[in-house]
């Protein structure tokens, strides 16, 4: 019962969208992944994992009363233990980070603050959406910034290169968490369909994006990659796009919900085509072995 009651705190199905982050940051800025590479998956796993413990810390009163099954309120994991682990898988996720460099620590640091300060502070403000989004963006900005200035890659590339060089795909990503985050505000209750039918729009937007964009570095696509940037796309916009029609048609708390599990699912096609769009569809490929994992472990922990 107390793995079980963790792995709902924790949503263990959702860390599956996260190592992407850093992936498609690394095939941003043209890189391969290296060891900081690793490194920055690991420090986003820790930061993301931080984010949920605390997330349900600070929402353990609100919880109590619309979502008394979680283990907070039900009692199956006490307050002081959350906020320990929230505080002891940051502390991890910065030394990790600190591994892969000093750039990579800097913006590791940033992202710890935006979570701590979306939990705590802004999660219920008109900011909150955009504080999990600079969240996301900032995650992909991790793997850029420790794959490009790592030691062992010749030649590196100085963190102020690697940051614009990663801007295109961490504004898709930032945009994509924004519309999902959106959601979610109303995934208690339910009520809304004006979110719903928002998202679907931008999700339909960033599709159209991600398939403009050019793989490497000016140079056209060849027809394979072509071909795989067009299925990756394809799989981002029917995973995130029909349940948001039904969240839409029908804004129950179910299928509100489910349009926001859906939302976070469809972060890895989106992280896959990311990487494709850049040239590395080794990447895209990996990233996409992700899929079934999450969907399977989905079925036996909510990701929401």
């Amino acid at each position: 019962m107390t793995v079980r009651a963790w792995a709902e705190l924790l949503r263990v199905s959702a860390l599956f969208t996260v190592p992407g982050d850093a992936l498609a940051g690394a095939a941003a800025v043209g890189r391969r992944p290296n060891r900081s590479t690793a490194l920055a998956v690991g420090a986003s796993l820790c930061l993301y994992e931080a984010g949920m413990a605390l997330n349900d810390w600070a929402d353990r009163d609100e919880d109590a009363v619309d979502r008394p099954h979680r283990p907070i309120p039900s009692g199956r994991i006490t307050p002081r233990a959350a906020l320990t682990a929230a505080g002891a898988l940051t502390a991890a996720g910065l030394a990790l980070a600190a591994r892969a460099g000093r750039p990579a620590l800097t913006v590791a640091t940033g992202l710890a603050a935006t979570v701590w300060a979306y939990d705590l502070r802004l999660k219920h403000t008109p900011a909150g959406p955009a504080a999990m989004a600079a969240a996301r963006g900032l995650d992909l900005f991790l793997g850029a910034t420790a794959t490009a200035t790592a030691p062992a890659t010749a030649p590196a590339t100085p963190a102020r290169a690697a940051v614009p060089a990663a801007l295109p795909a961490a504004a898709l990503l930032t945009a994509h968490t924004y519309a999902v985050t959106a959601v979610s505000r109303h995934e208690a209750r339910g009520g809304s369909t004006t979110a719903p039918l928002a998202a679907l729009t931008a999700v339909a937007a960033l599709g159209g994006a991600a398939m403009r964009e050019r793989p490497g570095e000016g140079k056209r696509a060849t027809a394979p990659a072509r071909l795989l940037l067009t299925a990756l796309t394809g799989t981002y916009l029917r995973t995130a796009g029909r349940p948001l029609v039904h969240a839409a048609l029908n804004p129950s708390p179910p299928l509100t919900q489910r349009a926001v599990g859906s939302g976070i699912r469809a972060m890895i096609p989106l992280q896959a085509a990311l990487a494709a769009r850049a040239g590395a569809s080794g990447t895209a490929l990996a990233v996409m072995g992700l899929v079934p994992l999450a969907r399977s472990l989905a079925r036996k922990v909510s990701p929401t």
